[in-house]
């Protein structure tokens, strides 16, 4: 069948509407740096490529520390008047940015298709929760404030590049409905159109937004340690996220750090098969490229027949490709589970580890091919990833401890409730895991042993913005827990005895699963 871009949804149209609908925030040829309530012409142009097909969407100035302290000075002066202002009118104003985002939502989400290659579907939800998340927040938030401060200092974030809207804008908009002035960093590697149109719509508003693109490792000095900032809000991989904690050692500021973890499901003593069916399938959803995906699979033996008869078909219905490619005929946007991961150099990354695990033993069960995939002819697909699926990777395998953050999954194969405890608690703490078994006291009974902030039962779990806290166990997660009354706690200040409730080296205790 032959393929051509869905009408409308050209890089060079998109841009022109988000360019008209935030013209401050545009130049010519790149994208400009936010702080002090200016959009500012500084930093060094570095090329911003769509994982989609490899093309230059636009150029991101990188501003050095200097210029980042600048800001970060001025964001703290920002903060000093943001903070005395009543809530009634901070509610006011970011009700307004939420309309003004509202009105805006196709055109973000469609940035998002080609910034980090989310399907159409998922880029909207991504865009709703943020603003969905927010608005029960602005219902909630004088209860949450009652009688807390904000913090001293404006709140510093740090996100990766997955979920813009849901996770980074989301999370500033609720610092902000607390009476704290924001500072965001631009994910270097996707999403930076989608944010520097979110923030001029925020800056509007008269929010107290700062937004920086740049290197992480020639920001986090500022960004993480300067005086002026009073919180630390990360979300990432281990290795930056633990340098982010190194920093903070010596440091009494405020923290949520989230990392990631190798999530599990745990198959025992199990047969209600096509409900599993169903979370496998939803597990795939973009490509298993976020923190709460679920790639490890540790099964009883006795049941691994069974298992591989409902998985393997799923996996094989997988659906990926060019988020934007249509028949010829202008069928509607594709629905797809997935589009590329998130560059070039992460597919082959992947691909690598797959082989290497291969090497040393893993069995593979099912490798997926690109010629499967929906492509427009001639496209660049480099940075796509079929499905795949490996057995018992081996011990010395970086699959067999660390999160793939693809659609690449592992199986274990179990004996004994200990073997499944331990397989599944193989990096060192976890966010979520989820146990599939037919006797819901014996799986509440084996939750207690596993290493994740939440465990489902028959079912899996997610972030959970709203009544629920998140946080996570180990390696996963260092600092405060948030979501709910716990987001607004962790940025705001009550009795000067309270001790936030989270993952600190002094805690042993964690939220029932």
């Amino acid at each position: 069948m032959t393929l051509r871009l869905a009408p409308g949804t050209a890089w060079t149209e998109v841009l022109q509407r988000a360019t008209a609908a935030a013209p401050e925030a545009f130049a010519a040829d790149r994208l400009r740096n936010l702080f002090a309530g200016q959009w500012h012409d500084v930093g060094t142009p570095s090329p911003v490529r769509t994982p989609i097909d490899g093309t230059v969407l636009t150029q991101l100035p990188r501003v050095d520390a200097d210029t980042a302290l600048r800001a970060v000075r001025a964001s703290a002066d920002e903060h000093r008047t943001w903070a005395c202002t009543p809530l009634a009118d901070r509610r006011a104003r970011v009700v307004e940015a939420l309309d003004a985002l509202t009105s805006h939502r196709d055109l973000l989400a469609m940035t998002l298709v080609w910034e980090i290659g989310k399907p159409w579907r998922l880029a909207c939800a991504d865009v709703d929760r943020a603003l969905d998340g927010v608005r029960w927040y602005v219902d909630q938030i004088e209860r949450q404030i009652g009688d807390r401060e904000p913090l001293p200092g404006p709140v510093s974030n740090i996100a990766s590049w997955n979920y813009p809207m849901s996770v980074l804008v989301h999370a500033e908009l609720v610092q902000l409905l607390a009476g704290n002035a924001v500072v965001a960093k631009t994910p270097s590697q996707g999403g930076a159109v989608c944010l520097t149109l979110a923030h001029a719509l925020m800056v509007r508003a008269g929010l107290p937004v700062t937004l920086l693109s740049g290197s992480g490792e020639e920001l986090s000095e500022v960004l993480v340690r300067a005086a002026e900032i009073g919180a630390v809000a990360f979300v990432g991989g281990r290795s930056n996220g633990g340098k982010v904690a190194a920093a903070l050692l010596d440091s009494d500021k405020r923290h949520f750090i989230e990392q990631e973890g190798l999530n599990a499901w745990g198959v025992w003593e199990f047969s209600q098969w096509e409900l599993l069916a169903g979370h496998i399938k939803k597990g795939f959803e973009y490509g298993k490229q976020r923190c709460t995906a679920y790639p490890r699979f540790v099964v009883q033996r006795e049941l691994v027949d069974k298992f591989l008869d409902t998985y393997l078909p799923v996996v094989k219905s997988i659906r990926f490709g060019h988020p934007l490619a249509v028949a010829a005929d202008g069928d509607p946007l594709p629905e797809l589970d997935f589009g590329p991961l998130i560059s070039a150099a992460k597919a082959d990354e992947l691909q690598r580890k797959v082989e290497e695990a291969i090497k040393h033993g893993a069995v593979p069960l099912y490798r997926g091919s690109l010629a499967t995939g929906s492509f427009l002819d001639g496209q660049d697909t480099a940075a796509y990833v079929a499905p795949s699926t490996l057995l018992a990777p081996p011990g010395r395998s970086r699959l067999m401890h660390a999160e793939p953050f693809g659609p690449v999954d592992t199986i274990i194969v179990v004996d004994t409730e200990d073997e499944l405890l331990s397989a599944m608690n193989a990096s060192n703490g976890a966010l979520v895991a989820s146990l599939a078994c037919d006797n819901e006291e014996l799986a509440g009974k084996l939750a207690k042993d596993l290493q994740a902030f939440k465990v489902g039962i028959n079912k899996p779990r997610s972030r959970g913005d709203r009544e629920e806290p998140f946080g996570g166990r180990g390696a996963s997660w260092k600092g405060a827990f948030v979501g709910g009354d716990l987001l607004v706690q962790a940025v705001t200040v009550g009795d000067p005895d309270e001790r936030l409730y989270g993952n600190f080296p002094d805690y042993s205790s964690y939220p029932a699963t």
